[in-house]
């Protein structure tokens, strides 16, 4: 994939990060793929974390979908 866009995922996280570490969590790009899918991993306090996946569809991924157009999900993936 474009390093540019990985480097905006990475850019557009950084901005979000702050308030996911907040409540004890964090959030890790991990890849990107040709149909525009975001692969991330939860970390801390949103491993198990009921509100996990409202964060990723509410927060992450509408974020990155409205600054970066050739997103179009985000997943997580489980270690």
């Amino acid at each position: 994939m474009d390093r540019e866009i990985r480097e905006q995922i990475v850019d557009t996280l950084d901005k979000i990060r702050p308030y996911i570490q907040r409540d004890g969590g964090d959030v890790e790009f991990v890849d990107i793929d040709a149909d525009g899918v975001v692969y991330v991993r939860m970390m801390g306090a949103c491993v198990g974390c009921f509100a996990a996946d409202d964060t990723i569809k509410l927060g992450v991924e509408a974020i990155l979908m409205d600054e970066i157009p050739f997103v179009r999900e985000v997943r997580v993936v489980e270690d």
